[in-house]
């Protein structure tokens, strides 16, 4: 379970979210929508600490951290939080110098410690899993945007974390290749794989999750099952943002 309680994020004087409570049940497949610049990616970063959070507490399995401004939290504590979160980025950020199984190898063995046959077989597992299997040995250059998107999402999942966050995982791809990644988060939804994604694919967002929170101006307008809140959504805002991008998804 990952809950967020009364998240606070400022950069400078600028806040960014404000007042954010939220839970995640275990099995669970969250969208965060809303407009650009609503605070979207910076919740999500929020979840596994890449971005720190100015009050509140964070809470992703046992471990818990309470923030408060001005005062530094231990980095072990922020590290236990980190390793129970996976994290998928829009832009794929895949070690160029790296081929395929050892971007997913690399933080089982540099982070988790793992011996390195054990880490191969984990990471021949989720290529398989992920429709990659056939292309362990190549460069992430020599790779397709759809591809390199799926290699992402089996690192991410390599050390089996309690959550995987997806940053806009379809918005560089064109949508033959969204529709990749779409069936492989898919196929891990139906799994009970716990995720949570920030974007403005409301394909995706429909198609996957159950669990839909509508952002703007770092506030929670709505939030509700994904279904109702796509179909009949009961504040006048999420209603016109939704139609928005229907329309635009549909041109």
């Amino acid at each position: 379970m990952i809950e967020l309680s009364n998240i606070e994020k400022k950069f400078g004087d600028a806040l960014i979210l404000d007042d954010i409570s939220l839970r995640f049940p275990e099995g669970s497949v969250t969208a965060l929508v809303g407009p650009s610049g609503g605070g979207k990616s910076t919740l999500l970063r929020c979840i596994n600490l890449l971005e720190i959070p100015t009050s509140g507490s964070v809470q992703v399995g046992e471990h818990r951290i309470t923030f408060k401004p001005g005062v530094s939290v231990p980095q072990a504590s922020v590290q236990k939080i980190r390793c129970e979160t996976g994290m998928v980025f829009q832009n794929f950020q895949l070690f160029p110098h790296r081929t395929v199984i050892e971007n997913v190898m690399e933080g089982l063995l540099v982070v988790q410690k793992w011996p390195r046959e054990k880490a191969r077989k984990r990471a021949l597992d989720l290529l398989e899993k992920v429709g990659m299997s056939h292309k362990t040995d190549a460069w992430p250059a020599n790779l397709s945007g759809g591809q390199q998107q799926r290699v992402a999402i089996a690192r991410a999942l390599a050390p089996s974390p309690k959550v995987l966050l997806c940053d806009e995982p379809t918005s560089a791809l064109d949508p033959e290749l969204a529709g990749e990644v779409v069936d492989v988060l898919g196929q891990l939804a139906r799994e009970g794989t716990t995720m949570v994604m920030a974007t403005h694919d409301l394909r995706l967002a429909s198609q996957i999750a159950n669990h839909v929170v509508f952002l703007e101006a770092g506030q929670v307008v709505e939030t509700g099952d994904a279904e109702a809140i796509f179909r009949n959504p009961q504040r006048e805002r999420t209603r016109r943002f939704v139609s928005s991008i229907n329309a635009a998804q549909t041109l």
